[in-house]
């Protein structure tokens, strides 16, 4: 967005340069205060004779070789009168010549009229400049923006300890010189334009103004069809509005309104630029820029006639609502090029309206005190007098502090703000201690000046704020008072008094009356009257340290007199300034946690631009998928328009362009499912005539191919594959038949995806109809999660082109590495540094420089983090803190310094590693991040040496995340976890495998005898199964879960080629019961578990573990009970043969008390979980499309029978931000009917059958259609040479497109073999 509006404004640029080459040619470097004479500086004081400020004159040598003053404190200045206003852009400073004598720091002030001094600001602090160590040394400061001013005055505030204050300086620049125009409210300049109507495409207007007031208009231009631009203060902000157009309907609103700045009633100069090409506008305020996009479709500016400064144009004043005119002076004023203010000079502008035009600005009478925490006025009145009358204006943003006070003759009275309103305090203790209070106002604490005037006579007290007699407070008095003659504004530090008083003031004063008298503050600073402590006169450096808004991403900001914060409720973001993402990237980073599917919040681009949304993350398979979904129904019937119309449906998917675009471009794959079903509505109109119905995609661009198709081709999927339902056309609907038929399938060309809006024209005619689908986007994948590089040297690096450096920088990545210490990252430029490294194995470092100091963060690991595991890094500066954190869990934060927070320079080059010289980590990087920017790792490693793409070992990091037995297998850009040898399925092993029971339904697992056939011995191989063929055992585990209402039943029976067996079953009562049988014995080792009935229809679990004679046993969450076989029992059990679950169908002897007592009807319930040490056959049962030695009789229906909890739960849903509970979801907590996956049973089994049934006619159609067209041949389309086995050349160019990989996968081979 930012490279488009710099592109579009290239035109304003090259107007600007061009305009003002001519200056650029000439350097702004001349000396000013050198050629001045010795009468052009001032000083507050002079040590002695030779000591003079004329005397301070870089490299001068002449009298005592510099000044200083008669004391070294905080009160003192040197003054230097340029002649003239100067454009000042740097300053050098040295100490007195060949003395101790220099100043170590100071501040600037500067005024164009010796009163209302301004302190030079930077990083939107009062700045304190850096001055010398030494005598003779120089250090030079260029000026991040120039001064414009005529006097300049010099402030030390820490000088040498083992001397005096003593400087000399020199300030560099150049001459500056504009027409001033002075506003009396009344004047205003119209300015006509050569033409009536003027129809601008791009602007470029700039001026600079100054004021005491809060309101007024500056810039006024206006056109009858309701264009206009408008520039005004209001409160003291500045407000640009700019209309390029609105439509008679209403329908497209072209208002746009920005507002920048504040305090700009400061009576200083302030700049303004306004740029704008077409709907693109930069819009610049004291070195601030904002960019914005005007509202609307339209690009010119159409105005009428003129366009006015200062005010309204004569003819709208009826009509302004009350605006008010400029008062105060503007310079500088340029309009496209023209210099109105020069016009104006030359008296080509008419400029009747003003009543006395003049060129120059006039001087300020008010007098403003600068109070700090430590200040304060102390000012004489009347004494024993029965009446005080105070009355001043003030601005802080404090919402508490000591305005006023004064000692009575018996008690004291107090003006103060609290909670920002004024309250006033009257304690008078003549007989008796009487105490009164009055309050008025609210919110006083906004920055702006407000006036108190308070009145207290001989009965009553009276307080007015702003003038507002309806704000007006009156009281009665019982007594009457006596003034002390004494008053002290912003603070009492004499601690005379016994009362403690409330905060100091800290912010501005002036028009102090006393007795209704206006204070006469120069005496006070001439020493004449009164006295003062810590204030700054003739000064207000009120600063709003909200403007600009330091709260990023919506973020709002609140304000003390010292310093801001920020409240980041409902932005999705946290930190001091609103800067860190609190959600994850994407749905990956959200697996890898150890979350299970849900919706989510994803913030793909972190700390960047794009604010965080709401997306579906399907984690059940292997792959992750994110889900957007859109408004459009499924089967949306198409309404039939007017003949010559066409349908037009707009697909909204609640997110924007570039947040959708944040998900596809870091995606592996897309797709979207379309389906246009029809009766009698042409489609494509195939072959070869211009398509009825097209979509449009990304970028607004318009698509006339259909799922199961590729760009390019105008074909549905049968046209792809030769099923149409008529052979001439290439899409079932062109057929254009009077029955429903359907062209559906997936578009996966990712960078043409979403659909945003499908136009269907084949829907008048009579008789035809279209119902249309659009599925959601899902996307595979996360590139970015997994971008990594290999370092194989200690000296090898990838190299980076430079980064903007912001206000507020955030870096973070994931690394793994056995090296003990090296460099993560880093860049050594010439103004800004930054370093991360690890320290020791355990330590990692973050070094940056913010202005001329170093800052380091540690954050020390408790365990080591050279273990070749994951680990992650996040650090961050802003303008309040730094922070650096590890693992999501160690972190330090340390407040950085309020100066040096500059964003204009650029970072230099980045290394990621180390260079010059220095050791980089061995190992692994990835997902490294600057300032919500992915750096991609993977492409700049193919072209570096010592550095290799991707990174193994993923398994080492994530290897726990695989459960219950799970193998984790690694893999280039991540790793899974093989399930194959548990009785789980899902991407970590925890999804239960288990199938509901009928009755008579039973499964059989056979173990393979040793001499088996070879076709088994490659199903065992297959299976990878552990346990040796007619094994004779001494240990094993048996595990299951179920759930039934059966009793008695048999849950499982292991038989052998022997008698041995070990059996589970339920008994009549429902109590659970374990029976081995390994010979020795006359009657079997039976143990009964007799506490509670347990075919209650919830889920159990159980777990036998058997180690010769030692069984332990765990049922359910109750403690592990042992159990020993008796002494004559064996302890192996033989010849292991099969496995039966839910009933018992066996050749051989068999236990008849199982027989009869337990094996009829059989078991009817759940069983999951089912393995037998490393043997699942349930699970092999619900395999399907593979051989195993697995027998079934009877109906078995996939469940989990709600028999297993999430087992990777790092936090309850309702404790973690991210997730998020879809609308109306109940959850059962009835125990006797809950079900743990929430699935119902009944509906279970019924899908159960229909997918049985389905299964079944599938197959049948297989076979008939390979038997049928046997003479095809086969093919697969996901080959590199796909164009010579393509069966026509549209397939061929899908296969061999290289952005249309994913267009039919794998998974979509013939089915002609």
């Amino acid at each position: 967005m930012h490279f488009l509006t710099v592109l579009l404004l290239l035109p304003v640029l090259c107007s600007i340069i061009s305009t003002y080459s001519s200056t650029a040619t000439r350097k702004c470097e001349d000396s000013l205060a050198t050629p001045l004479p010795y009468s052009s500086f001032t000083s507050s004081s002079v040590y002695a004779r030779g000591y003079g400020a004329g005397y301070a004159k870089l490299n001068r040598k002449q009298g005592a070789g510099g000044w200083s003053p008669l004391e070294s404190d905080h009160y003192h200045w040197l003054q230097v009168d340029l002649g003239a206003r100067k454009q000042v852009v740097s300053i050098v400073t040295q100490g007195r010549y060949s003395s101790s004598d220099w100043t170590n720091k100071y501040r600037l002030l500067y005024s164009d009229t010796q009163k209302n001094w301004r302190p030079y600001l930077q990083d939107g602090n009062i700045w304190t400049f850096e001055g010398n160590v030494n005598s003779e040394g120089m250090v030079r400061h260029e000026l991040q923006h120039a001064i414009l001013a005529r006097y300049i005055r010099f402030i030390p505030l820490e000088w040498s300890r083992d001397g005096r204050i003593g400087v000399r300086l020199e300030f560099y620049g150049c001459s500056y010189w504009a027409d001033v125009i002075s506003f009396d409210g009344h004047g205003v300049i119209s300015y006509r334009f050569r033409s009536k109507k003027m129809k601008i495409v791009k602007d470029i207007i700039s001026l600079k103004f100054k004021t005491t007031s809060r309101d007024g208009v500056l810039l006024h231009g206006e056109g009858q069809q309701g264009d206009y631009i408008f520039l005004e203060l209001r409160s003291a902000r500045l407000q640009l509005s700019i209309n390029l157009g609105s439509n008679q309907y209403g329908s497209i609103q072209g208002h746009t309104s920005v507002i920048s700045g504040s305090l700009l009633d400061d009576d200083h100069w302030h700049s303004v630029v306004i740029e704008r090409y077409r709907r693109n506008v930069n819009f610049t305020l004291d070195h601030h820029t904002q960019q914005f996009r005007t509202n609307g479709e339209f690009d010119h500016l159409d105005l009428d006639y003129e366009i006015s400064f200062g005010g309204l144009p004569v003819s709208m004043k009826p009509s302004s609502g009350g605006k008010e005119n400029f008062v105060g002076c503007m310079e500088g004023i340029v309009y496209n090029g023209d210099n109105i203010t020069n016009l104006v000079h030359r008296k080509k502008v008419d400029t009747t309206s003003f009543r006395n035009l003049t060129f120059s600005c006039a001087e300020s009478n008010s007098f403003p005190v600068f109070f700090n925490s430590t200040s304060f006025l102390q000012l004489p009145g009347q004494s024993d007098s029965d009446t005080v009358s105070v009355s001043l204006s003030f601005r802080t943003w404090n919402p508490s502090g000591l305005l006023m006070f004064t000692a009575l003759a018996d008690g004291w009275l107090e003006v103060g703000l609290t909670e920002g309103k004024v309250t006033v305090y009257i304690n008078v203790t003549q007989k008796k201690s009487t105490h009164i209070t009055i309050s008025s106002g609210s919110g006083l604490n906004d920055g702006q000046w407000h006036s108190v005037h308070l009145n207290v006579l001989e009965n009553y007290a009276m307080l007015t704020i702003d003038g507002d007699e309806a704000s007006t407070v009156r009281t009665a008095i019982p007594i009457q008072i006596q003034t002390g003659g004494t008053y002290y504004f912003g603070g009492y530090f004499l601690h005379t008094h016994s009362r403690s008083l409330q905060h100091s003031f800290q912010g501005c004063m002036k028009m102090i009356h006393i007795d209704d008298h206006l204070t006469d503050l120069r005496a006070l600073e001439q020493g004449l009257i009164g006295a003062f402590e810590n204030v700054s006169l003739d000064m207000c450096a009120i600063i709003d340290r909200c403007v600009p808004n330091h709260c990023e991403h919506g973020g709002s900001c609140s304000q003390t007199w010292d310093t801001f914060s920020c409240n980041c409720n409902g932005t999705g973001y946290t930190g001091a300034t609103c800067h860190t993402p609190i959600y994850q990237q994407s749905c990956e980073e959200y697996k890898h946690q150890g979350n299970s599917p849900g919706n989510y919040w994803i913030d793909p681009d972190g700390s960047g631009p794009i604010p965080p949304f709401r997306v579906s993350c399907d984690m059940a398979e292997e792959r992750v998928w994110t889900t957007l979904k859109n408004n459009l129904s499924p089967q949306m019937s198409i309404t039939r328009g007017e003949p010559d119309e066409k349908a037009v449906l707009h697909i909204t998917y609640n997110v924007t362009d570039q947040q959708v675009l944040s998900v596809t471009s870091s995606a592996e794959k897309c797709e979207q499912y379309v389906a246009y079903a029809c009766r009698m509505s042409r489609l494509l109109n195939s072959p070869g005539g211009a398509p009825f119905t097209w979509w449009v995609g990304r970028a607004n661009e318009r698509h006339s191919y259909w799922g199961g198709s590729g760009p390019g081709i105008q074909k549905c999927s049968c046209g792809i594959e030769h099923n149409c339902t008529d052979p001439k056309y290439y899409c079932n609907c062109d057929a254009d038949l009077p029955s429903w038929r359907e062209d559906a399938g997936l578009l996966v060309y990712k960078d043409h995806l979403p659909v945003s809006q499908v136009v269907v024209g084949d829907t008048r005619r009579a008789g035809s109809e279209a119902k249309l689908t659009i599925g959601p986007l899902k996307c595979q994948g996360d590139r970015n999660f997994w971008n990594a590089a290999s370092f194989s040297s200690p000296g090898s690096y990838l190299h980076f082109h430079s980064f903007r450096g912001e206000t507020s920088s955030d870096i973070s990545f994931y690394f793994k590495t056995s090296s003990t210490h090296g460099v993560f990252l880093e860049n050594r430029g010439t103004s800004d540094f930054l370093h991360i490294e690890l320290r020791g194995g355990s330590v990692v470092v973050f070094s940056f420089n913010v202005g001329s100091e170093l800052m380091e963060l540690v954050v020390h690991s408790p365990m080591p983090l050279n273990n070749g595991k994951w680990h992650r890094v996040e650090a961050e500066k802003n303008i309040k803190e730094a922070v650096l954190q590890l693992n999501g869990q160690y972190r330090e934060v340390r407040p950085t310094l309020p100066q040096g927070h500059t964003k204009l320079e650029f970072y230099s080059d980045l290394f990621v590693g180390a260079s010059s010289g220095q050791r980089g980590v061995l190992g692994c990087m990835r997902a490294l991040r600057i300032n919500g920017v992915m750096f991609d790792l993977e492409e700049r490693a193919k072209v570096t040496s010592g550095v290799n793409r991707g990174c193994q070992g993923h398994c080492s990091s994530y290897g726990m995340n695989c459960r219950n037995g799970g193998k984790c297998v690694e893999q280039y850009n991540g790793y899974s976890c093989d399930c194959s040898l548990t009785a789980y399925n899902g991407p970590f092993c925890t999804n239960d495998v288990g199938g509901y029971f009928e009755t008579g339904t039973l499964v059989r697992y056979d173990f393979l005898p040793e001499s088996g056939p070879s076709a088994l011995q490659e199903v065992k191989s297959l299976f990878g199964l552990r346990v040796p063929s007619e094994a004779n055992l001494t240990q094993e585990e048996l595990v299951l879960s179920f759930s039934t209402y059966s009793a008695p039943s048999i849950l499982v029976y292991i038989s052998s080629r022997t008698q041995d067996y070990v059996t589970v079953v339920l008994r009549h009562n429902g109590s659970l019961q374990i029976r081995y049988s390994l010979g020795g014995l006359s009657e079997p080792y039976t143990i009964d578990v007799d506490h509670r009935n347990m075919a209650n229809g919830q889920p159990h679990f159980v777990n036998i573990t058997r180690n010769l004679r030692e069984i332990r046993l765990q049922v359910d969450h109750y403690p592990v009970s042992i159990y020993t076989l008796p002494e004559g029992s064996d302890t192996q059990f033989n010849l292991v043969k099969s496995i039966f679950l839910g009933k018992v169908f066996e050749t051989g002897q068999i236990d008849p008390i199982l027989i009869e007592r337990y094996n009829t009807p059989g078991f009817v319930g759940c069983l999951s979980r089912v393995q037998f040490n490393k043997v699942a056959p349930l699970k092999a049962a619900l395999r399907s499309g593979m051989a195993a030695p697995i027998t079934i009789h009877g109906i078995l229906v996939p469940s989990n029978c709600g028999a297993s909890p999430l087992t990777i739960s790092p936090m309850a849903s309702s404790g973690d931000p991210w997730h998020i509970e879809p609308a109306g979801v109940v959850f059962p907590f009835n125990e006797d009917k809950a079900s743990g996956d929430g699935v119902d049973r009944n509906s279970a089994v019924i899908g159960g059958v229909v997918s049985v049934v389905i299964f079944t006619v599938l197959c049948i159609m297989v076979f008939t259609i390979r038997h049928m067209f046997r003479h095809k041949g086969s093919y697969h389309t996901n080959e590199a040479k796909g164009a010579e086995s393509a069966d026509c050349a549209d397939a061929a160019i899908i296969v061999n497109d290289p952005a249309f990989t994913e267009t039919i996968d794998e998974s979509k081979k013939e089915w002609f073999i």
